[in-house]
C-alpha cells in the first residue's frame, strides 16, 4: 500500500489577521443642558452629534448628509446614517447577551433603518431599546445585555455596548450628575465582514 502527503506552503503574501480592538468612548456630549445656575437646565439645541465608529471621531454637523457619520446621539435617541431620511447604508439591530460573545452577525439577521426621524432603527423609551428609567430617581440606565449592532454608513459594521448616559460615569449618578454625555464600548469590523 502506498500513501503520499502533500504539504500546503502558505502563500508569502496572505494577509495576517486583522486584530480587532475593543475602543471605548468617554462623555460623549449628546446635546446636553446646560445648568443655568438657578436650579433650572437652559434648554438644549436639539442637534445631534454624530460619530465615524472607523475613525473615532466626532463628526461636524455640516456633514449630516453626507456619509462620513455612522450613529448620531441626542438625549436618549440613538440615529443610524442609513434609511428613507438619512444618505448613508446605515442599520441596525439590538442584540441580547454578552459583548464578548457576539462573534458573529447571523447571515439572516435583518437591520433596522430610520423610517422618519421619530421612528427609528433603535427603539425609543425606557426598556424598548437601550436603557430603562426610573422614574423616582430621574435616572436613566443602561440595560446590561443589550448591544447596539450597527452596519455604518459605508456598509461595514460594529457593535456598542453603551456603559454610561453620565458625565464620568457615575456608578449611581445623583442629582447633580450631568446627563447627555455617553460612555461606550466598540469593535469596529473594517474589512467588511460580519465577524467580530
Amino acid at each position: 500500500m502506498a500513501l503520499g502527503f502533500v504539504a500546503c506552503k502558505k502563500k508569502d503574501n496572505d494577509p495576517a489577521p486583522v486584530v480587532l480592538e475593543v475602543k471605548t468612548v468617554s462623555n460623549l456630549p449628546a446635546d446636553p443642558t446646560v445648568n443655568s445656575g438657578t436650579g433650572q437646565p437652559q434648554a438644549a439645541t436639539g442637534k445631534y452629534i454624530f460619530y465615524n465608529l472607523k475613525d473615532n471621531a466626532i463628526i461636524a454637523n455640516t456633514d449630516s448628509i453626507s456619509n462620513k457619520w455612522d450613529i448620531g446621539f441626542r438625549g436618549t435617541n440613538i440615529i443610524i446614517n442609513g434609511g428613507a431620511v438619512r444618505s448613508g447604508q446605515g442599520g441596525a439591530y439590538i442584540y441580547t447577551g454578552l459583548f464578548e460573545d457576539l462573534k458573529e452577525i447571523s447571515a439572516t439577521q435583518e437591520f433596522a433603518t430610520d423610517v422618519t426621524n421619530t421612528q427609528l432603527a433603535i427603539p425609543t423609551g425606557s426598556g424598548n431599546g437601550w436603557y430603562n428609567y426610573n422614574p423616582q430617581q430621574n435616572w436613566i440606565s443602561p440595560i446590561a445585555g443589550k448591544i447596539l449592532v450597527i452596519r455604518t454608513g459605508d456598509g461595514k459594521y460594529a457593535k456598542i455596548e453603551i456603559l454610561s448616559y453620565y458625565k464620568d460615569s457615575p456608578a449611581t449618578p445623583s442629582a447633580t450628575a450631568l446627563a447627555r454625555h455617553y460612555t461606550f464600548r466598540y469593535t469596529y469590523q473594517p474589512d467588511g465582514t460580519t465577524k467580530f
